[in-house]
């Protein structure tokens, strides 16, 4: 018998799996904070014998060099892949015992990135799932555009022809098991479900019900804005990650939060935006540790500037490390945990910014505010609030400047983009105001949509 355990990344919109049989196991695509597949192999008294990589990653840091060194695990990384630690390099056709009646065969599936590898396990000579990274995902596939932009059109079609490799080799029942899909920019659109099949994919996936010009056209017309800090993921990944190191931050007091604030580095409350609003040290940031955490802060802070956490408790504090070290965000330069009074000097007052509704906001008069738009720009062209300014989330710590004169009422698609919004206009000085609300309310509350089609 064999045992497939996916590991969530919810944070990231990834999967990492622990796949093996009685005795003998193989981590692929592990994350960066190893010990969550380690518990996974202890829980099912399995040793880790083997570590795969399906590609070089582009959205987190990897753990796979690590798990090795811990486990002696042997590292199988694809051949084509230019990397500078010792790996077991991997060929399309190459095949590894797993455990009794289980063997793990590497599929060459170009597209995600030149070198991209699947993996079919097999039982008895029976194949029953395949780890298919970021090539073949659940109603899509990997994006191709984030390795060289001269090469994007070429991945494309490379995409196309290994979705149909995987298809014609697989039987109907084998399970497609993707590390990207389930809210990950590494994926060319979101997952349809939670499981899927070769079977059901070739009935919904188009890279496997259309031809190959039309899926290109089509692929390469949907892609979405990249996450800045996914340039610096494949070169760590290539190099080698350093061990994570989880232990808590030194602790940082009121004098020391004003002092990092006033040095221009980045103080981010990790608290829940109705929190923030009601009050935060003036200049700190809001990122909501149930958030997307690593994907938005990684993606708007200037890579390498130090980073100070303001949590809730220390619990909060330890899983909001957890997931940055995921994106390479290692140390954290200082925390604290608490609220504003504990984080304040002596006679400083909590700064504030009012939350509202979409209801609330069909009754300003509009001559007298700003209506901004931070969603990305494929959502907005499904419908905009009339005369609203767009500037993309990730934009926003860039172009503020480009924000209108006055008040500033910002909005999303359900509030959490638009608190990390306010919390950078409040602390640019801007009068803010948080539009914490779903966007179907909109034109409920008696707003203007409108289309492109007008």
């Amino acid at each position: 018998m064999f045992f497939v355990e996916a590991i969530e990344l919810e944070g990231l919109g990834n999967r990492s799996y622990l796949a093996g049989g009685r005795q003998a196991a193989v981590a692929v695509d592990p994350p960066r904070d190893v010990d969550r597949v380690l518990a996974a192999a202890a829980r099912r008294g399995v040793a880790i014998t083997h570590v795969v990589e399906t590609h070089i990653h582009n959205d987190y840091v990897t753990g796979g060099l690590e798990l090795a060194r811990i486990t002696g695990a042997a590292y199988h990384v694809p051949a084509g892949a230019h990397v500078s630690f010792a790996r077991t390099a991997v060929s399309d056709g190459d095949t590894v015992v797993i455990d009794a009646e289980l063997i793990l065969g590497a599929v060459a599936t170009p597209g995600h990135t030149p070198h991209h590898m699947s993996y079919v396990l097999s039982e008895a000579g029976r194949p029953v799932a395949a780890f298919t990274g970021g090539s073949l995902l659940i109603g899509t596939v990997g994006r191709p555009d984030l390795v060289e932009p001269r090469l994007t059109e070429q991945l494309a079609r490379a995409q196309h022809a290994s979705a149909r490799r995987l298809a014609d080799a697989l039987p109907d029942g084998t399970e497609v098991l993707p590390t990207h899909g389930f809210g990950s920019f590494c994926s060319s659109a979101q997952a349809d479900g939670e499981a899927t099949t070769i079977g059901r994919e070739k009935a919904v996936n188009p890279a496997l019900t259309v031809d190959v010009d039309t899926f290109v056209a089509e692929l390469l017309a949907g892609l979405e804005d990249v996450p800045a800090y996914y340039a610096h993921m494949s070169p760590v990944n290539a190099a080698g990650p350093a061990p994570v190191d989880l232990t808590a931050p030194a602790v940082a007091d009121p004098h020391e939060v004003a002092a990092r604030l006033a040095a221009g580095e980045w103080v981010v409350d990790l608290r829940n935006r109705v929190a923030f609003a009601e009050g935060h040290v003036a200049g700190s940031f809001n990122f909501e540790a149930d958030g997307k955490l690593a994907t938005y802060l990684a993606w708007l802070i200037p890579w390498g500037k130090p980073v100070t956490l303001l949590a809730e408790s220390a619990e909060q504090l330890a899983a909001a490390q957890r997931e940055l070290v995921r994106v390479g965000i290692d140390r954290p330069a200082a925390a604290a945990t608490g609220g504003p009074a504990d984080w304040l000097r002596a006679g400083e007052s909590a700064a504030s910014f009012p939350r509202a509704t979409f209801a609330e906001l069909a009754g300003q008069d509009r001559g007298r505010i700003v209506v901004l738009d931070v969603r990305r720009s494929s959502e907005r062209a499904e419908g905009w609030i009339e005369g609203s300014v767009h500037i993309p989330i990730h934009q926003i710590h860039r172009r503020i400047g480009d924000v209108p004169d006055g008040t500033v009422w910002v909005h999303c698609a359900g509030g959490m983009r638009a608190g990390i919004a306010a919390s950078l206009l409040d602390a640019a000085g801007r009068d803010v105001v948080a539009v914490d609300d779903g966007f179907d309310a909109a034109a409920a509350a008696g707003l203007t949509v409108v289309t492109e089609e007008g």
